[in-house]
């Protein structure tokens, strides 16, 4: 707990917001609802990738991640590579001012310290040691929030992320493997806790167990080719996966079953135009979210999902609707486990039709079996949430805004 500020606290959100990802924006969301319940006071602004975007949907002032407005575009000209050099400099002081404004800093959720799809050391993970370093020297507590973490082999992102997660005041992980990873890595994690993503603290839809004949089926797509490692056979695991899926979807459409499907980023576009190409039936639907909220609202109407990315599995079990995930990564193997599920997942990277729907319909017949289970670790995750947000406030925000929050909490 930090000594009392003048003024109200002065509280900044990090992080690859605002571009697209729907679920970076809901851990945002997720930490300004308890900015609002506990913090009502605090100045809130981010440091993020789309800060149009932040401020249009959320409302807070957002300042832009980068001084070079083509980070994220491959530089092959010697100017545009020149610009980049010359962005990473810019960044060291633009990402200290912005720092030194606060009180706190939140990084909210998301694989901030993992490169489980591909990723470059001077992409995000050098912003995220920037962010880390200037909240030391500028005595600002920087917390990282039930954030994922794995194993790195790249020497230079894995030196970058073990120093962000040193340098952090707080640190939490949404599973128990990313608290080992960062372990491996040589970070002190003897005090880190571990608590669910923090998507299940929103709030979720009312679902209903199904009635009547066999009802519609949301397949979760992904732009996927694979994670950090896998850059040489990029375009086989995405062909695969892709030519996988068009699969499952023309034999359930071949049954008579709507199939619908969704994304959980921009980029997932692509593929969703691929399968309605492939499958030319109007049983074959596509929709168009722009939030979590939306997701869930399309789960919670669904009897079945399959998915792929990581927010589009907490949104299915979030709203109580029984799913089969397309692992890509282990996150996804243990985030199925500790909802109940573990037996429903299948490699996004060796994509095989026919056991996909063996396993589909296992899960099916499981169906109510399954909603039961998922009500009671929902109820669970919600209370562990709970608890992680009165750590986060007594652990690194200031005292008297302590005390207000405390006093709110106990109040009938």
């Amino acid at each position: 707990m930090t000594s009392a500020p003048e003024g109200p606290v002065r509280v900044g959100v990090f992080g690859l917001l605002g571009s697209g990802n729907l679920g970076n924006d809901g851990s945002l969301e997720a930490v300004l609802g308890y900015l609002r319940a506990d913090h009502p006071d605090a100045v809130v602004d981010a440091l993020c990738g789309g800060p149009e975007a932040v401020t249009a949907r959320f409302g807070i002032p957002a300042t832009r991640m980068h001084w070079n407005r083509a980070e994220y575009r491959t530089a092959s000209r010697a100017g545009s590579i020149a610009s980049k050099g010359l962005g990473k400099f810019v960044d060291i002081f633009r990402t200290a001012a912005w720092v030194r404004k606060h009180d706190v800093v939140i990084v909210p959720g998301m694989g901030v310290l993992e490169a489980t799809l591909p990723l470059r050391p001077w992409g995000f993970p050098y912003s995220l040691f920037l962010l880390c370093a200037s909240g030391r020297l500028m005595r600002t507590r920087v917390a990282l929030v039930s954030v994922g973490a794995a194993e790195i082999r790249n020497r230079p992102t894995r030196a970058l992320v073990r120093w962000s997660g040193r340098l952090a005041a707080y640190r939490s992980y949404r599973d128990a493997q990313s608290r080992d990873a960062m372990r491996a890595m040589g970070v002190d994690t003897a005090r880190d806790e571990v608590y669910p993503d923090l998507a299940f603290s929103l709030p979720a839809p009312p679902s209903s167990a199904p009635s009547g004949p066999p009802g519609t089926v949301c397949v979760g797509v992904m732009d996927f080719h694979g994670g950090n490692d896998d850059r040489a056979r990029a375009d086989e695991i995405y062909r695969r996966y892709l030519d996988g899926t068009i699969r499952f979807v023309r034999t359930l459409v071949g049954e008579g079953r709507p199939v619908r499907l969704l994304t959980g980023d921009r980029c997932d576009a692509t593929v969703v135009a691929a399968i309605l190409d492939a499958v030319d039936s109007p049983l074959v639907t596509a929709a168009e979210p722009t939030s979590l909220d939306d997701l869930m609202n399309e789960m919670a109407a669904a009897d079945t999902v399959v998915a792929v990315r990581y927010h589009n599995l907490i949104c299915a079990l979030k709203t109580g609707t029984p799913v089969l995930a397309l692992s890509y990564a282990a996150k996804s193997d243990a985030l199925m486990d500790r909802m109940g599920l573990g037996a429903f997942c299948h490699p996004a990277r060796e994509v095989d039709a026919d056991r996909l729907l063996e396993q589909f319909r296992a899960l099916e017949k499981r169906s109510a079996e399954l909603r039961g289970t998922l009500a009671e670790r929902n109820l669970a995750a919600a209370r562990q949430l709970r608890d992680q947000f009165g750590s986060l406030t007594a652990a690194v925000f200031p005292a008297t805004d302590h005390t207000h929050a405390h006093a709110r909490q106990e109040s009938p």
